[in-house]
């Protein structure tokens, strides 16, 4: 008699970002992540130098919302280096989104210097699709702070986070 033993392997995807607030653009690539690996957890790095608009938590709690429809999906807070982070949650795939050339050059640069750090860790480039390829988190926070319609640009829990941090 014959058995066969079957290797299940389960492929995590990190899509990391600081998520200052995290948009439908973001939402559109870590959707589409969770079509290609079995778990994406979505890193929220803490980027204190980018002085964010939420804290930590306050965006980790959003991030949790805005994926709560994708079942393979977790999201975490994080306060590392992105590659000390993937290792620590043994994670060899990192997805990061691209809207434009400019985006490019920085991902390339980031994705070198992760390299050099751990060989091991693959990169994975995910293109924006023509309607979310203009849309970022600073254009969202800008367009709120006017009291600007950003209702297409951001869950609802997003928008109500938003409004009531500019009061309006």
């Amino acid at each position: 008699m014959r058995f066969h033993i079957r290797r299940i392997i389960v492929r995590r995807a990190l899509v990391p970002g600081t998520f200052d607030p995290i948009t439908n653009g973001h939402i559109d690539v870590i959707a589409r992540a969770s079509q290609m690996f079995d778990e994406v957890i979505v890193g929220v790095a803490k980027s204190d130098k980018k002085r964010p608009l939420f804290t930590l938590e306050e965006r980790v709690a959003l991030a949790k919302e805005a994926t709560a429809r994708l079942d393979n999906v977790s999201v975490v807070g994080f306060d590392d280096l992105l590659v000390h982070f993937a290792e620590e949650i043994d994670c060899k795939f990192v997805v990061k989104g691209l809207r434009a050339i400019t985006d490019f050059e920085y991902e390339f640069q980031m994705t070198a210097a992760n390299y050099r750090l751990n060989d091991s860790i693959e990169t994975v480039f995910i293109m924006s699709p023509p309607q979310y390829m203009y849309l970022s988190s600073s254009i969202v926070r800008e367009i709120a702070s006017f009291h600007g319609n950003i209702s297409e640009l951001v869950t609802p829990g997003v928008e109500k986070a938003l409004r009531a941090r500019f009061s309006c």
